[in-house]
């Protein structure tokens, strides 16, 4: 007589390892998008930080009337800082004439004789005032300032910039909801299938008058350390990515930040232990709540 011994099961105990699987590829999808979005935000704050104005003062003003105007711009709430320093420059027309015979390759002061060129402040604006309406503002009330002759940006470059920022801010939100979405339905489906193999004993349980916390307690505790394992796991598999990228795209790593990656993968690891958790909770619900015919 052949004897056949059956693996006894354990009340929270299933396939764990495809749902572990599971939530471990939807997180790393999750973390590159989430390393797309960091890259586009620094991309974003690299773009804003170089829109600026140039203002040109008149001729023949003294040193005295062209330092009033620096301190008039810095008294601005639009004008930039970085590093608690006002991102105003000073241009002299003697520089300005350098730099344009250095890129163009011609000597206008050959065949004029003097230099037509003005000394100019640049001034770079700060995030929130780049609106098309802030920039007009700003540059009516700089060319009321004595000394000043114009004040110049290019509006068509701003205009783009901020409808294409617009834009993409727009698709990535609108992805990554749909992304989400689209990863709790997919652990969701994987956690209930999983738990298939346990409605029997999770009827039994209920027959010898177990209560519902003792029944779930073991399903989602082993949840908790599922999503744990599978976000540790997608944390070091977008690291391991992040340095392949490093090494194959060139300069890639100015737009990353240490503290931005550490949240990403902070996220990544309550992200796991959360979709894992509520899927669980929500498929042995299920499983409680249907009738024996239902659960054959």
């Amino acid at each position: 007589m052949e004897s056949k011994q059956r693996k006894k099961k354990k009340l929270g105990s299933y396939p764990y390892l495809s749902v572990v699987f599971s939530i471990f590829l939807s997180l790393v999808v999750i973390g590159l998008f989430g390393l797309l979005f960091i890259y586009a935000n620094k991309l974003t704050t690299i773009i804003k930080e170089n829109i600026e104005i140039q203002v040109y003062l008149k001729k023949g003003i003294s040193d005295n009337q062209r330092i009033q105007v620096q301190k008039t711009l810095s008294a601005k709430d639009y004008v930039a800082k970085k590093n608690n320093e006002l991102q105003i420059r000073y241009v002299s027309k003697e520089q300005a004439a350098e730099k344009f015979i250095k890129e163009t390759g011609e000597d206008f002061s050959t065949f004029l004789g003097d230099n037509p060129l003005r000394d100019a402040y640049v001034v770079k604006m700060a995030s929130e005032s780049q609106s098309p309406e802030v920039l007009e503002q700003a540059k009516k009330e700089i060319e009321k300032i004595t000394g000043v002759f114009e004040v110049v940006y290019v509006e068509s470059l701003v205009d783009s910039i901020n409808k294409n920022l617009t834009k993409i801010s727009v698709a990535l939100l609108g992805f990554s909801g749909i992304l989400i979405i689209i990863v709790i339905l997919l652990i969701n489906n994987t956690i209930k299938l999983a738990l298939f193999s346990q409605r029997f004993l999770i009827r039994s349980m209920q027959l010898v008058g177990a209560k519902a916390s003792f029944i779930q307690r073991p399903f989602l505790m082993r949840s908790v350390w599922h999503g744990l394992f599978a976000g540790v796991f997608a944390s070091l598999a977008v690291l391991v990515f992040l340095q392949f990228a490093n090494r194959e795209i060139e300069d890639l790593a100015n737009l990353q930040s240490n503290s931005s990656l550490v949240i990403l993968c902070a996220l990544l690891l309550i992200l796991g232990v959360i979709i894992g958790l509520g899927s669980t909770y929500r498929a042995i619900k299920k499983y409680m709540r249907l009738s024996l015919d239902e659960l054959y």
